[in-house]
């Protein structure tokens, strides 16, 4: 199974509620902040909700 490494790239301020709390169930604290998770459906749609707020990289 692969991986896929999700960096916060911009500020939640601002965002909706559930925007908010996705980042924090991914473990995104701060702006720059990266976190490996497994290339699953659950991650992959928690990181499109927020698709505007980080970005999404393949990790091998």
């Amino acid at each position: 199974m692969g991986r896929i490494k999700v960096t916060q790239v911009k500020s939640a301020i601002g965002g909706k509620q559930n925007q908010r709390d996705t980042l924090r169930s991914l473990g995104l604290h701060k702006i720059g902040q990266s976190v490996v998770k497994d290339d699953k459906p659950e991650f992959r749609g928690m990181a499109k909700t927020v698709a505007h707020l980080v970005t999404v990289e393949e990790v091998d």
